[in-house]
């Protein structure tokens, strides 16, 4: 029992010591809709919704008490980085495609 007590701190400190190693690999992860200028540029006023969904796919968010808008976010983060993030906003009136809101990347990576 004395040789234990001796050993929990440094297996404590070990097992710490190992959460927090500077050379772990940290992955890229990017998460929801990738829409570029030419996918934007193929939308027009007056498409119907479905229309639209072929174009850009199936929108990340959905407001059941508000159908009128729709929204595609992506989110990209670099080996456990700067999270960097666009949106786009799709209005419409009734099932037909009226505007559109973009704040769209510089670049998107790779995927």
């Amino acid at each position: 029992m004395h040789l234990l007590t001796r050993l929990a701190p440094v297996l404590l400190l070990t097992l710490l010591a190992g959460c927090v190693f500077p050379g772990v690999y940290k992955i890229n992860v990017q998460q929801g809709n990738i829409i570029t200028e030419e996918d934007i540029s193929q939308l027009e006023p007056g498409m119907s919704r479905s229309q639209v969904h072929s174009v850009l796919g199936t929108p990340l968010m959905l407001n059941p008490a508000d159908t009128s808008v729709e929204y595609y976010a992506y989110t990209f983060q670099e080996s456990g980085g700067e999270i960097r993030e666009q949106k786009v906003i799709v209005h419409y009136d009734g099932d037909t495609f009226t505007r559109m809101e973009k704040q769209l990347l510089d670049d998107l990576p790779a995927y």
